[in-house]
């Protein structure tokens, strides 16, 4: 196995299940355990893991699309399943971009629905069902990421309303503070955010804490969260506090 998609492989693993041996490393990669921490002081020089005792953590950073699309799947339709329940036909929706949206745009196949987004992914998806009315917004494309940013997207949410927004997160902080790891989309998340109607915080228990340096917002701008987990104390404490509804994906319907 070449080198590079050795290092593809460690980071996505670390990515996925967080702190990891160098013995389970080497076993999943069938590779020697000499072969793994000279993988491991390469990736760390380059500023992508931290090396620890006995084995490696990653870096908080960007994760592209097609990692984090494969992380989590049966959670992340969980909540895609019960936020669509949500949607009643001839609405707007907004969805943002992320993995968790993409799987909620599946579930709205075959219904009557306006959907906005810059998420690459859901336009995709959405594009040959002629009962939805679907609206891409402009902006730049970030390839890896499937997404569009910058002035031209935040231009183009101001002139639009939604009855819903379903946003992504990287992490919640114990404070409600919804967090992103990537500072360009953060703009883009506050102009979604300020076009929405509801806005519904998609985050899958391992949201909480999660990660992410950047706010976007705090827990007083959401009206609901869905989840697929209990929520911890003083995340849920500071949701109630701010009249934040707390959902967990599976629950019936009132």
């Amino acid at each position: 196995m070449l080198a590079e998609r050795r290092h593809q492989l460690i980071l996505r693993a670390l990515r996925a299940g967080g702190p990891a041996a160098v013995t389970d490393l080497s076993e999943e990669l069938g590779v020697s355990p000499a072969t793994i921490r000279r993988d491991l002081v390469k990736l760390e020089e380059d500023g992508l893991l931290t090396r620890v005792h006995g084995g490696a953590v990653a870096e908080e950073g960007d994760q592209p699309f097609a990692e984090v699309a494969e992380v989590r799947v049966a959670e992340k339709d969980a909540i895609a399943a019960r936020a669509a329940a949500m949607v009643e036909d001839g609405q707007t929706v907004l969805l943002d971009i992320g993995t968790t949206a993409y799987r909620l745009a599946r579930q709205l196949h075959g219904r009557r629905l306006t959907v906005i987004t810059s998420n690459l992914v859901v336009y995709e998806e959405l594009a040959d069902d002629e009962g939805i009315e679907l609206v891409l917004l402009g902006g730049m494309v970030r390839r890896e990421y499937r997404s569009l940013v910058g002035f031209l997207t935040e231009d183009n949410l101001r002139q639009l309303h939604a009855d819903w927004l379903f946003l992504g997160t990287s992490g919640v902080r114990p404070g409600g503070q919804v967090m992103d790891t990537t500072v360009v989309e953060v703009p883009v998340k506050r102009a979604m955010i300020k076009a929405g109607g509801k806005v519904v915080l998609l985050a899958d228990a391992a949201k909480f804490p999660g990660t992410g340096m950047a706010k976007v917002c705090g827990p007083e701008d959401l009206d609901v969260v869905v989840t697929n987990g209990p929520v911890d104390p003083a995340t849920r404490s500071s949701f109630e506090e701010a009249g934040v509804e707390v959902v967990l994906a599976g629950e019936v319907q009132a």
